[in-house]
């Protein structure tokens, strides 16, 4: 009798569960996620057998990014972060000019050493505390604020390992980090190089020209989590954190290396993570015993349960359906896949968030019989959908609706049309100019 209302019961349950998230951004999203995998699994679109291979899908890029997750919570440790937001106010030199340039370097360096949600959690709490500290009023806090979140989120898009759904993606087409990262590296770096300038434009009458002088030391003094504060002594703190970005960043090189040569990128990653833990309980004599408690476990269980609904509408002829619209659409040549695969996902991303947009991006891709080349081609312009497209609205992405829980927590106030004020402009623009370039540098190395 329940198989009368499978197909019913999934798309409800898929409609249900993202409703609610996008209405509750400051619930766990893997509550509302949970409940609807579980009705989809008694609808029977998705079987048993389905979940076997929905966790062999999941299961190294769950690992790879809760590896990344402990690696941010002992840079964290070191107080590195802190650290950090001392030095962008000395490179600002008093300038709010040259203090945008560096916030948005910063949340694309925080996004490629941890990935977009950890960037978003780290770089926005940050700014808060700074742009507060520099008594600046709310409409000069946005600039900063907004083209960090915009810089954060779309920031994973160069390497895949910076998101867990981008993981999860390159499992389902077959494709290894070191040749998305080949593809992918450039197109999208000069599409964040184009975002950053439009921002830049857009924002250019409302960044303060001439800062505050405060004193860096003083950000730590009126910081709410004391345990951010860097345990390392202030004369040892420069080269400390520069021997800690070093090993930070020759682990996230390290995940190339392996996947080139076919070792096995999450144990990489958890090599990795040990040995910074390692560092940590000798240097500061903490155990790893806290990772418990602070590793964010629900990440895996949004993502486990996202992907079993995804897989249900799926199983029921959703993917089916993309196949027959799109296949004409992305058949012709490079440039039409790129563009259109790239929009496509962009559209979905902004009404059901990037995350299921990409899965069923990614499934529809698998289906279609394409051309190694345009099946390659096709899954990173919807990576770029998913990752860049998908902030036009707040709700794009679970990154961005945490940011805007975040600043308002903040005392920020930035309305849903100042927000689509700005991406209304800068977001469809780089958006087409990085599928273009994508589609010709692929033309090119190939």
């Amino acid at each position: 009798m329940l198989q009368d209302f499978m197909i019913p019961i999934t798309i409800l349950s898929f409609l249900c569960t993202i409703t609610f998230i996008f209405l509750h951004p400051n619930i766990n999203e893997s509550i509302p996620a949970t409940v609807g995998a579980l009705l989809v699994l008694l609808s029977g679109s998705v079987t048993l057998s389905d979940l076997g291979k929905i966790t062999e899908t999941i299961g190294g890029a769950a690992v790879t990014i809760m590896a990344t997750i402990v690696m941010a919570i002992v840079l964290e440790s070191f107080g590195f972060f802190n650290w950090s937001a001392e030095k962008l106010l000395e490179r600002a030199r008093g300038s709010g000019i040259r203090l945008f340039w560096y916030t948005n370097l910063f949340c694309f360096l925080m996004t490629l050493f941890v990935n977009n949600d950890g960037s978003i959690l780290i770089t926005t709490p940050i700014l808060l505390m700074l742009l507060h500290k520099l008594g600046l009023k709310n409409h000069q806090k946005i600039p900063y604020l907004l083209s960090g979140a915009l810089i954060a989120t779309a920031s994973s898009a160069p390497i895949g390992v910076s998101n867990i759904v981008n993981l999860i993606a390159l499992k389902i087409v077959n494709m290894d980090l070191y040749m998305h990262t080949a593809m992918m590296f450039v197109p999208a770096s000069l599409g964040l190089v184009i975002l950053t300038l439009l921002l830049y434009i857009s924002f250019y009458r409302v960044i303060p020209r001439k800062l505050p002088t405060i004193n860096a030391e003083s950000i730590n003094q009126t910081h709410p989590l004391k345990e951010v504060l860097s345990p390392i002594p202030r004369e040892n703190q420069a080269k400390f954190m520069r021997n800690i970005l070093i090993f930070v960043f020759s682990v996230r090189v390290s995940l190339f290396v392996a996947s080139f040569i076919h070792f096995p990128v999450p144990l990489m990653a958890v090599i990795g993570s040990a040995f910074l833990l390692g560092w940590r309980w000798y240097y500061l004599r903490i155990t790893p015993a806290d990772m418990i408690r602070k590793t964010p476990w629900y990440i895996l269980i949004f993502a486990f349960s996202m992907y079993v609904i995804i897989y249900g509408l799926h199983n029921i002829g959703l993917t089916q359906m993309l196949i027959h619209i799109m296949q004409p659409l992305i058949s012709g040549s490079l440039l039409h896949a790129s563009v259109m695969m790239g929009i496509l996902v962009s559209i979905l991303s902004n009404l059901f968030n990037n995350h299921p947009a990409l899965m069923v991006g990614t499934l529809t891709l698998t289906n279609m019989g394409l051309d190694p080349l345009t099946l390659k081609i096709s899954y990173l312009a919807s990576v770029i959908g998913s990752d860049i497209g998908s902030l036009l609205l707040p709700i794009g992405t679970l990154a961005t609706l945490m940011w805007m829980h975040i600043i308002k927590k903040g005392k920020v106030k930035l309305s849903w049309l100042q927000y689509l004020k700005v991406t209304s402009t800068v977001i469809p623009i780089t958006v087409i100019f990085t599928l273009v370039i994508l589609a010709f540098w692929v033309s090119w190395i190939f």
